[in-house]
């Protein structure tokens, strides 16, 4: 019997070492295909770049947040002190630009809208005349026919009312 366990412990230990063979040989064939995309010295240039420049752009970000909450902290009671200037000030000017770039565009709109006219009432046929021309055709197909209902009922109505109010 201790023959047996003899021979069935080097077979076990066989049958282990060729599973610790494969282990290591999937391994070697990861390392295999993790140096065959082991990066060029262009790639490695980029990504030293792409290093330098994000650290450079964290920084100034680190910078102008420290700049920007001292700024508020020294200069806050500045402006609470001389809010009874800014605040007036600074409504007359919203104010005058509001109106300013409103009335700019009102009158882009209208010369906009004057050019079209001046090329729809000469015949030029701008963009969008052909539905004017379909509204308008509308509009008095619906007049004629208003037109046409009240003639037609007319004397209709005429008589009621001389029923309603005989004196009228």
């Amino acid at each position: 019997m201790a023959d047996r366990h003899q021979q069935l412990q080097p077979a076990q230990t066989h049958q282990q070492q060729q599973q610790r063979s494969q282990r290591f040989s999937h391994g070697g064939s990861f390392l295999s295909k993790l140096q065959s995309h082991v990066p060029n010295s262009t790639q490695l240039i980029g990504l030293l770049t792409l290093l330098v420049s994000g650290g450079i752009l964290l920084l100034l970000t680190g910078i102008t947040i420290t700049v920007t909450v001292l700024g508020l902290i020294f200069f806050t009671p500045i402006l609470i002190v001389s809010s009874p200037i800014w605040v007036p000030l600074g409504t007359v000017l919203f104010l005058a630009t509001a109106g300013f770039v409103s009335m700019c565009g009102f009158g882009a709109a209208a010369v906009g809208g004057l050019s079209w006219m001046y090329r729809y009432f000469k015949g030029m046929q701008p963009p969008g005349s052909d539905r004017v021309d379909y509204a308008r055709s509308r509009i008095y197909d619906t007049a004629s026919h208003v037109k046409d209902y009240a003639k037609e009922y007319g004397g209709y109505l005429h008589s009621k009312v001389k029923d309603a109010a005989p004196g009228a």
